[in-house]
């Protein structure tokens, strides 16, 4: 697709912390890999090897995804000052992130949220995707991402459950958007290859005949 746009992905895998240093360290994994989703109109799964070639060189740690806020934590290509860790592994990518909490209001809250329970998932903004459909053009198809460009960011979600993700699809009125547009294309590629395939059956029975 010639236009990227964002997308966001939240997944209800438990939010870890301890205390390292004088700094509340929390982990979790906000991508998860061959895990069925139900988004609405399709079903998704991130394909292993979607992060083979991702550019994770400068990545924020937010909470809900709110890009006005300063960032808890950031990862400045990965190296071991920054204060956010990107760890990808066989079942997706997990994060290991240092938060301030002596000197940051919001940090401190998240940390409290944390303990409470009321925060237990993280999620991920995406662009540059590159996917394949299944059944394109059936009543439910799914969609197979395999490539993901670039991750944007990572947050500690307040609605963690993947299955819920559809509402915040829903709302992302852009992301959906861009899903459709690729299951359009998808669609009219199937449909493309099939009367090709019926084209060339018509010209071997027409051959057929001539022959007889």
């Amino acid at each position: 697709m010639s236009k990227q746009k964002v997308e966001c992905r939240a997944y209800a895998f438990d939010v870890g912390s301890e205390e390292i240093e004088g700094k509340r360290r929390l982990t979790g994994r906000p991508i998860v890999f061959s895990s069925r989703t139900n988004l609405g109109p399709f079903d998704e799964i991130i394909e292993p090897g979607a992060l083979d070639n991702t550019d994770l060189r400068d990545v924020r740690f937010l909470v809900n995804h709110n890009v006005s806020m300063i960032p808890l934590a950031r990862s400045r290509n990965n190296n071991e000052n920054s204060t956010m860790q990107l760890m990808p592994v066989a079942d997706g990518m997990d994060i290991r992130v240092d938060i301030d909490v002596d000197n940051n209001m919001d940090a401190r809250a998240l940390s409290s949220a944390v303990d409470r329970g009321d925060i237990t998932g993280m999620s991920f903004m995406m662009v540059g995707i590159k996917d394949r459909w299944e059944n394109p053009r059936g009543e439910h198809p799914t969609r197979h991402i395999v490539s993901i460009g670039r991750v944007l960011e990572v947050s500690a979600v307040t609605f963690p459950a993947y299955d819920d993700t559809s509402i915040e699809l829903r709302a992302n009125s852009e992301a959906l958007d861009s899903a459709m547009e690729s299951l359009d294309s998808a669609k009219a590629v199937e449909e493309q290859e099939e009367r090709t395939r019926e084209e060339k059956k018509r010209r071997i029975m027409l051959l057929m005949e001539v022959n007889k």
